[in-house]
């Protein structure tokens, strides 16, 4: 797929999400694989409901900017990492939505286990609601190659893992396009609001 569809869909699914409220301001960042050896991403700094062609750059799977004044994301190594991890993935997409940074601080433990929701169906690989989704969180760290090698750990022991959280940070999720990517982020937030229901549920 040509720089131009990877970049119309970069900015397209900016405009979705901080539509639904999950990508406020210039928070979150976005990336698609430009090929086996680059990826395209969000410039750092831009509102994300207002990004167009001119606000994604290429870098090189390192997280090395390959475009003269345009500046990475901080965060750019968290979706290189995952290029390199699994071939298959095309696209990945990392959203600070009010309901993945509340309940990621909720969360005492270090993951979420979802079980027996319809919706997990919406992730790839999963067929059936009879099975669990965990879901790892990590502490929130600015040096972000530190954050990487831990992210890196725990996706070499569970190659199915299909998101994961930053404390009181948001969500990173990925899928083989644009448009399954942005699928399981529907799906997650659903699953966070109904998991935050149900615990403000039991509390009462």
């Amino acid at each position: 797929m040509n720089r131009q569809i990877l970049a119309q869909q970069i900015v397209d699914a900016g405009r979705f999400l901080y539509g639904r409220g999950w990508s406020p301001a210039t928070s979150s960042n976005y990336s698609a694989r430009l090929s086996a050896t680059e990826a395209l991403l969000t410039v750092s700094g831009k509102h994300k409901g207002e990004l167009c062609l001119d606000d994604v750059l290429a870098t090189d799977l390192a997280g090395n900017s390959l475009e003269v004044g345009k500046k990475p994301s901080a965060e750019t190594l968290l979706h290189t990492q995952l290029y390199r991890w699994q071939p298959a993935i095309g696209a990945v997409l990392h959203t600070h939505s009010v309901n993945a940074t509340v309940l990621s601080r909720l969360t005492l433990g270090d993951s979420l286990l979802f079980a027996d929701y319809e919706l997990q169906k919406a992730f790839s690989g999963i067929t059936t609601h009879e099975c669990q989704v965990l879901v790892p969180i990590f502490a929130n760290d600015q040096d972000i190659a530190r954050l990487a090698a831990k992210v890196q750990l725990w996706l070499d022991q569970h190659p199915d893992c299909v998101g994961y959280l930053i404390r009181g940070h948001g969500l990173y999720t990925w899928g083989a396009q644009m448009s399954d990517a942005l699928r399981q982020i529907e799906a997650f937030e659903f699953l966070f609001e109904c998991e935050l229901k149900v615990r403000a549920l039991q509390r009462g």
